[in-house]
């Protein structure tokens, strides 16, 4: 090969990064990362992998930054400042890699509500606590089961159900609730709610693990990193679907269930009340790899991420065994198609469309260019390694990086 160019230096920084956040999945990215020094270096320094779940997650800008937890002793690091924050960005890479993994990578869904806290009154206590909406039946030991709020005179007086969810990184797709319909009561009326709302996130001081039932809490006790649209709700014996708009990370693990405006009275005391059967939340929680530490600032969190965590090995997790089975299918030729398919949009997009047809002779070069660097970068390692199933191994004649290695 007569020469070669990168072809990072000659798109240029602005036009490089609008490539490189083409690739909408992070086997892609951290695959492009262990072409060589240079595109490794860059990935990392501008936080790619970070940028990447904020795309897919917006919540995840609550992070102000990242701690890496591990079980064996590690030398205390030492050196220029520049290379402590080289090391810093590197520890990023590979939390916030980590993290894109089950984010895009969409696991078996199932009910993440795992206890329920407090509800913001309750009529009889304990017959008809805010526990009975965990249970999917209406009925238990030949007793009806549902929550009560205490009677009011104004409907327009709200209602609270909240709930501590599988971990404190979970995936929310849709919250389903059931009103409550009381048969033994004349014309068998539901006590449903006019609207609902959701709110998702973390208590101050860990309040949560102090109360006591029928307890009050502000709602300024709690730090709210996502609340939901208001969605009516219709006055049905039936469990209702509650669709977000997008998938939301809920971060701190807590959900709140607004219950907005009362449309049955009772006849026996003219009172007001929203009663409901059953709560669910469909959803995926995160690996427990993954933790939150909370900060006195607003919407400002750590995220914990231990490397030696059990059910974050790559034979145990499934995300991983995803991952694994998509790096042995797209190889390098997928991820070079995907490169050029990036860049030739934008080339057509900033040359063409702009009647700069003229121009549409240098994009083919680029393409060119492109394939130049990456035939250079990797068909020598791919005919070292191999096709080998067990070595999903991505190098150039310097690095020798590995996709485990990179991410892990």
């Amino acid at each position: 090969m007569e020469s070669c160019a990168d072809f990072l230096e000659w798109l240029g920084f602005d036009m490089s990064i609008k490539v490189f956040m083409y690739l909408d999945d992070p086997s892609d990215l951290v695959r492009a990362s262990s072409v060589s020094h240079s595109w490794r270096r860059f990935v990392i320094a501008n936080g790619l992998c970070r940028k990447l779940c904020i795309k897919k997650f917006l919540e995840v800008v609550c992070f102000t930054h990242v701690t890496e937890m591990s079980n064996s002793m590690e030398p205390v690091e030492v050196g220029t400042s520049n290379y402590l924050e080289w090391k810093s960005l590197e520890r990023e890479h590979r939390v916030y890699a980590c993290l894109a993994l089950p984010l895009a990578f969409p696991l078996v869904m199932k009910d993440c509500i795992v206890a329920s806290i407090i509800a913001s009154s309750t009529d009889n206590y304990p017959i008809e606590t805010i526990e009975n909406t965990l249970d999917p039946s209406d009925r238990t030991l030949g007793r009806y089961s549902y929550w009560s709020s205490k009677g009011a005179n104004n409907p327009e007086v709200p209602e609270t159900l909240t709930y501590r969810l599988a971990s404190k990184l979970c995936v929310v797709n849709e919250i389903n609730i059931r009103p409550f319909q009381a048969s033994f009561q004349y014309g068998h009326p539901i006590y449903s709610a006019q609207a609902v709302r959701f709110k998702m996130g973390y208590s101050k001081n860990n309040i949560m693990d102090e109360i006591l039932p029928d307890q009050i809490i502000a709602d300024d006790e709690f730090i709210w990193t996502y609340v939901s649209p208001i969605f009516p709700m219709a006055q049905e014996n039936r469990l209702q679907t509650f669709e977000l708009p997008q998938p939301i990370l809920c971060i701190g693990g807590i959900l709140q269930i607004e219950l907005l405006g009362r449309v049955q009275k009772q006849q026996t005391d003219g009172l007001y009340y929203i009663c409901v059967c059953h709560v669910h939340v469909v959803g995926r929680p995160l690996s427990d790899a993954f933790d939150v530490d909370t900060l006195d600032f607003p919407r400002k969190c750590v995220l914990k991420y231990s490397a030696n965590a059990e059910d974050c090995s790559v034979s145990q997790t499934t995300a991983w065994l995803s991952l694994v089975d998509r790096l042995k299918q797209i190889r390098q030729m997928r991820t070079r198609r995907v490169l050029n398919n990036a860049i030739q949009g934008i080339w057509f997009e900033n040359n063409v469309v702009n009647d700069e047809v003229g121009d549409a002779d240098e994009g083919l070069v680029l393409n060119h260019v492109i394939e130049d660097i990456w035939f250079e970068n990797n068909m020598a390692a791919v005919g070292e390694h191999g096709d080998s199933d067990e070595e999903l191994v991505v190098a150039d004649g310097e690095d020798g990086y590995s996709d485990e290695e990179l991410v892990l």
